[in-house]
Formats: C-alpha cells, sequence, structure tokens
C-alpha cells in the first residue's frame, strides 16, 4: 500500500471520527489543530486498528500526535508483519 493511500485512509477515519470534511485534514495536521481530545484520540486509535486489522502497542499510541504520526506508525506496523509485536511510532 502506497503512504499516500494510508494517508488517504487515515484522513477519512479521522474525517468521520470527529466530524469534519476530509479535505480539512492535512498530512501535517496534528490532533491539538483538530480538537482531537485524549478520548476522541483513543476512538481513532481503536478504528485505525479495526481499518488496518492492527495491534497499536500503548507506548506507541501515547507518542502520537498528528496524521503524519499515525501514518508513520501503520507504515512500520504494516512493515513488521501486521502490527503484532511492539513496534515504535
Amino acid at each position: 500500500m502506497s503512504n499516500e493511500e494510508l494517508t488517504g485512509r487515515v484522513r477519512a477515519i479521522i474525517a468521520a471520527a470527529q466530524h469534519v470534511p476530509v479535505d480539512k485534514i492535512t498530512p501535517d495536521s496534528t490532533f491539538e489543530e483538530l480538537g482531537i481530545d485524549s478520548l476522541d484520540g483513543i476512538n481513532i486509535l481503536f478504528a485505525v486498528e479495526s481499518e488496518f486489522n492492527i495491534n497499536i502497542p500503548d507506548d506507541a499510541a501515547q507518542k502520537i500526535g498528528s496524521v503524519r504520526d499515525v501514518v508513520a506508525g501503520i507504515a512500520a506496523l504494516l512493515e513488521s508483519g501486521g502490527g503484532k509485536g511492539p513496534v515504535r511510532a
């Protein structure tokens, strides 16, 4: 899967969760800029895990603060075999 496709899917997940248009979300958008609090962030990460069939380790999840962080973390987990083991985001 290309990084562009991955970014598009993450943007769509965040847009649906936050009820905002996808075009307002860029790869450089931070969770703070998008009004994503810790509870929203958890819900988004659950949606990402479900969408990509991965398991994001808790320590990596705590370091995620932007769309780019989510995309990089997913890419790393997919490269390592689906996120079954600990991977840094």
